[in-house]
């Protein structure tokens, strides 16, 4: 888009084009406010468990409609489903996936966030970051024609590791994504509750900038994570 166009008001134009427009063409929607609201009601969602039943009461709609407006998000690439990692382990894990946005700004918008103090200070700013990493993960894989594979873990005591990366040899990497800017070993604890079957490496990243050292993980600061991409 027009870098002179500023995001609030790019995006509202976006949606609105998006709704009106491309839907229509899509897929026949009685309700066009009702989705928009429902639009609306995933961004608040992101990084969580999926619950259709929830989504679809706070939306008011079937949870049938609700599979089927997820599919159209899915399909027009605007949001994405991130499935857990659970193979060959025990029924102990957590089966329904997470959603996330391609787009952050977009999330942004649709929560009402206008400027970056506003995203310090939101509740969601955990998930917004971990929208922000994970979605930059899946467009780079994509850019570059790397066959890897996406997840996360988590167990039904709450036990998680925010992202696990599959790569083509099947060889996993580990990744827990925080919003501090202070590092605290506890980001860390997590990762000795996972199976180190095919896990070849395990990582921090997070939003501040020192870098300490850790014997068994790469610790990725927000001025490095460029660079981890690249190195992906």
């Amino acid at each position: 888009h027009d870098a002179a166009i500023e995001p609030t008001a790019f995006y509202p134009s976006y949606i609105q084009t998006y709704i009106e427009r491309d839907i229509r063409s899509l897929k026949a929607i009685e309700n066009l406010n009702t989705f928009t609201r429902f639009v609306g009601l995933c961004a608040g969602r992101i990084g969580q468990i999926l619950n259709l039943t929830s989504l679809a009461n706070d939306t008011g709609v079937t949870v049938n409609t609700v599979k089927s407006w997820l599919s159209l998000l899915e399909s027009s690439f605007i949001l994405y489903q991130v499935q857990p990692f659970y193979k060959n382990f025990n029924k102990r894990l957590i089966k329904s996936p997470k959603i996330y946005f391609y787009d952050t700004g977009l999330v942004c918008s649709l929560l009402n966030i206008q400027n970056a103090d506003m995203i310090r200070n939101h509740y969601l700013y955990g998930a917004l970051f971990e929208n922000f990493i994970i979605s930059e993960i899946i467009k780079t894989q994509h850019h570059t024609g790397k066959k890897t594979s996406i997840y996360y873990w988590r167990e039904s005591n709450g036990t998680e590791i925010d992202c696990i990366i599959e790569l083509s040899n099947q060889k996993l990497l580990a990744l827990e994504i925080k919003g501090g800017e202070t590092f605290n070993k506890d980001f860390l604890k997590n990762f000795k509750y996972f199976p180190q079957s095919n896990l070849i490496q395990k990582f921090l990243i997070y939003t501040g900038e020192s870098l300490p050292s850790v014997s068994d993980t790469g610790i990725i600061g927000k001025n490095d994570f460029q660079r981890f991409l690249k190195e992906l």
